[in-house]
């Protein structure tokens, strides 16, 4: 077997095992979460979109809702109305938690590229549909650099950057 294909069962291991126990020890405070979420605000308790994945396949990504039910993403007319509970979640990225169901079914690792909206992908270059080589992550070199102070050309370069070099010691 070649050494890279090595490493990726190791790290999609590595990915499943400590996904495993974190689900467990986190149990706790996504049930609490879930539970302020709903008393917090109508709706459902955990958001649901479809993502571009490995080799550009879609997968239904997870996380803990954080905005209002009535909230149009799309529009550029207003903005974003996010909930009270949603404010916290987001600054302690606990709204990411759900996240960890993607990675143990094999949609997500826990480093690697954020997973973008599908129709995104459709206005990639050719270029820049390689950050889809490798399985996407909940944390990645874009959110480790600057996360939303990034631009989308700096936070792609970083995914790419990410796929050329992918090791264990990627941030460094």
């Amino acid at each position: 077997m070649p050494k890279n294909l090595y490493a990726n069962y190791l790290k999609r291991l590595i990915d499943f095992a400590v996904a495993l126990v974190l689900a467990v020890m986190l149990l706790p405070v996504a049930l609490a979460l879930a539970l302020a979420i709903k008393i917090s605000s109508r709706g459902p308790v955990v958001f649901k979109q479809k993502r571009s994945g490995k080799h550009g396949h879609t997968f239904m990504m997870y996380k803990f809702r954080s905005m209002a039910k009535d909230n149009d993403v799309m529009s550029k007319d207003c903005a974003d109305k996010v909930t009270k509970v949603g404010s916290f979640m987001r600054k302690t990225s606990l709204d990411e938690l759900p996240q960890i169901i993607n990675v143990l079914k094999g949609d997500m690792s826990f480093i690697g590229p954020r997973p973008w909206i599908t129709e995104y992908r459709k206005h990639f270059t050719r270029q820049q549909k390689l950050r889809n080589n490798v399985r996407p992550g909940i944390t990645g070199r874009a959110q480790a650099y600057g996360r939303n102070a990034l631009s989308i050309h700096d936070k792609i370069k970083h995914d790419l950057e990410y796929v050329e070099r992918v090791s264990f010691g990627v941030f460094v």
